[in-house]
């Protein structure tokens, strides 16, 4: 099932259609009020959200659905006119995981919905990472320095997973753009290296374990 938060009639019926048409079952929402509402009868494969709703706006609800440990696992691409680098940053950095500006084509549209459910799928698979004294579970969005609790942001949390989950592979700063921040996010690579920096600090005696590879990017684990 893939919600639709989407308050003109016209793109939430046009939206609910083509995935119809497309093997997806897909019901249609108009504000986060009904999304409340949806979410307690049914958790979503997917979250399409409009930023300008009537009331509660996207942002609002995209950080609460992530605040919460029943819903912040649920994929979600904002849906809007907003088409301002700003607006896809605050939206990216909050854990959307894809932005798509009106108008689109419907066929990109299908094939960006479907890039964000492989990704899901293929993270819903292992819940836990573990090397040296380095430790994140996945499914209780904890991660332990040994014995030590450690605080991360929503994308330091990702960014760390995405390194554990490719553990002795090299991932260069273009690859963590596009699987932490969505491929339009229009950023420069040093992003990256402040979420490094800032991850390696609060990790302590674990931090250098994150592996700066000169010209390339980083990496996590022994080399392969």
């Amino acid at each position: 099932m893939i919600y639709c938060v989407e308050d003109e009639r016209n793109i939430r019926e046009l939206l609910v259609y083509t995935l119809g048409t497309t093997g997806f079952e897909a019901k249609g929402i108009r504000d986060g009020k009904e999304l409340r509402k949806a979410l307690k009868e049914e958790i979503p494969q997917l979250i399409l959200l409009d930023i300008m709703l009537p009331g509660e706006d996207g942002y609002s609800i995209l950080e609460k659905l992530k605040s919460n440990q029943e819903t912040r696992d649920i994929p979600v691409i904002m849906v809007t006119a907003k088409e301002a680098e700003y607006d896809k940053v605050r939206a990216l950095d909050s854990g959307a995981d894809d932005y798509i500006t009106k108008p689109f084509g419907m066929m990109e549209f299908i094939a960006r919905v479907k890039a964000v459910l492989r990704r899901a799928a293929k993270q819903a698979g292992k819940k836990e990472y573990t090397y040296k004294g380095l430790t994140i579970h996945v499914d209780r969005h904890q991660v332990f320095d040994r014995e030590r609790a450690v605080e991360l942001t929503l994308k330091e949390f990702e960014l760390l997973r995405y390194l554990m989950e490719n553990q002795g592979i090299v991932l260069s700063r273009d690859q963590i753009l596009e699987k932490i921040w969505g491929y339009e996010y229009a950023g420069e690579t040093r992003t990256v290296d402040v979420h490094i920096r800032t991850l390696r600090q609060k990790l302590g005696d674990s931090g250098f374990l994150i592996e700066t590879v000169r010209g390339v990017g980083y990496r996590i684990g022994d080399k392969q």
